[in-house]
C-alpha cells in the first residue's frame, strides 16, 4: 500500500524532518480560504488505496477543524484506504470533568469527533489528568508519547548545575522522571488557580541551591502567568536567571515576550508548535512511533 506524508501548513519543517527518518514521501495538497471565508482543500496525489499520514498541531484548533475533516473526507472520497493523524499537540485535553454546572467534558465531544474521521491517533503528552490514557476517550486506537528523555537530553548537555522546578503538584511525577533521567535535583510547588489569569504558586525553598540554575518545566505554557510569578519569587531568593523549558508552547497573546521581559535566561520549547523557542526536536520520537 503507498503511503503518504501531508502536512498543514505551520508543520511543514517539522513533516519534512518525519518524511526524511520515515522514508515517507510528502504529499501535495492546497489548504485556503475562498474570499468568503469558506475553506478550500484540494489534494494533487493519487491517493487511491493509499494510507496516509496527516501532522497537523491542534493548537488554534478552532480554526483547523473544518479544514481537517474536509481533507479527510476528500481522501476519503478519492479512495484513500486509511488516515492517520499525527498531532503533536492534541487539544481539548483541559476540559476532562464538569467543574461548574452547565458544562460539558469537551475532551470527550472531541474524541468522538476526531474519532469518526481517523484510523489512528499520535500525539506528545497530552494534558491528561483525570483522564489516564486517551484510549478511554478515543475510539481509535492512539498513542501518547512522552518528551521527557528528549528534555532531559537537553538538560544535560545545555544547562550546567541545574535545579529542576515543577509548577504543581500535577507536574510531580513527570519532573521526577526528568530529573532523574537527567541526574539533576528537582522540587515541585504548589499552585491555586482562581482562574485562567489568576493564579497563585507557593514561595520556592531553593536556600541549598543558591549556586545552581533553576530550569522551570512544564507541560503547557499559555498563558505563562505561573511561570511569571515562580520567576518572581526566584529573583526575591537571588537565584540565577531561570530557565524555562516546555513540550508544548501555546504563547497565547503576548506571553512569551512577557517571560523574556522577566529576566529569564532563555525560553525552550519542543517543536509540537512551531515557534521562536524551538530548541527540542520530536520528529524522531513521532518517527519511530507511527501507526
Amino acid at each position: 500500500m503507498k503511503r503518504f506524508l501531508f502536512s498543514f501548513p505551520e508543520n511543514d519543517s517539522l513533516t519534512k524532518s518525519i518524511s526524511l527518518l520515515s522514508a515517507i514521501n510528502i504529499g501535495e495538497v492546497e489548504l485556503g480560504l475562498y474570499p468568503d471565508g469558506e475553506s478550500h482543500c484540494r489534494i494533487l496525489e493519487n491517493v487511491r488505496e493509499s494510507e496516509i499520514y496527516l501532522v497537523c498541531s491542534l493548537n488554534q484548533p478552532n480554526s483547523k477543524i473544518l479544514a481537517l475533516i474536509f481533507f479527510c473526507e476528500t481522501a476519503r472520497s478519492l479512495g484513500a484506504k486509511k488516515i492517520h493523524l499525527i498531532s503533536p499537540y492534541l487539544c481539548y485535553m483541559r476540559q476532562d470533568n464538569v467543574f461548574q454546572t452547565g458544562e460539558g467534558i469537551t475532551a470527550k465531544y472531541f474524541a468522538v469527533l476526531l474519532s469518526r474521521y481517523f484510523d489512528s491517533l499520535l500525539t506528545i503528552d497530552p494534558h491528561l489528568h483525570r483522564i489516564k490514557d486517551l484510549n478511554e476517550i478515543y475510539k481509535i486506537p492512539s498513542k501518547s508519547l512522552h518528551a521527557t528523555s528528549l528534555i532531559a537530553n537537553y538538560i544535560q548537555s545545555e544547562i550546567k548545575n541545574p535545579v529542576l522546578i515543577g509548577p504543581d503538584s500535577e507536574s510531580r511525577q513527570w519532573v521526577k522522571e526528568v530529573a532523574e533521567l537527567s541526574k539533576s535535583p528537582f522540587t515541585v510547588l504548589e499552585k491555586i488557580r482562581r482562574g485562567d489569569r489568576d493564579v497563585k504558586v507557593s514561595v520556592p525553598h531553593l536556600e541549598k541551591y543558591k549556586d545552581h540554575t533553576p530550569v522551570l518545566i512544564d507541560d503547557i505554557i499559555s498563558t505563562g502567568k505561573t511561570l511569571l510569578e515562580t520567576i518572581g519569587h526566584l529573583k526575591e531568593a537571588t537565584m540565577k536567571p531561570a530557565i524555562c523549558i516546555c513540550v508544548h508552547g501555546i504563547f497565547a497573546e503576548d506571553s512569551y515576550q512577557e517571560l523574556m521581559n522577566s529576566g529569564v535566561e532563555l525560553v525552550a520549547t519542543t517543536n509540537t508548535i512551531a515557534h521562536i523557542s524551538n530548541q527540542i526536536d520530536v520528529s524522531k520520537l513521532l518517527s519511530e512511533n507511527l501507526f
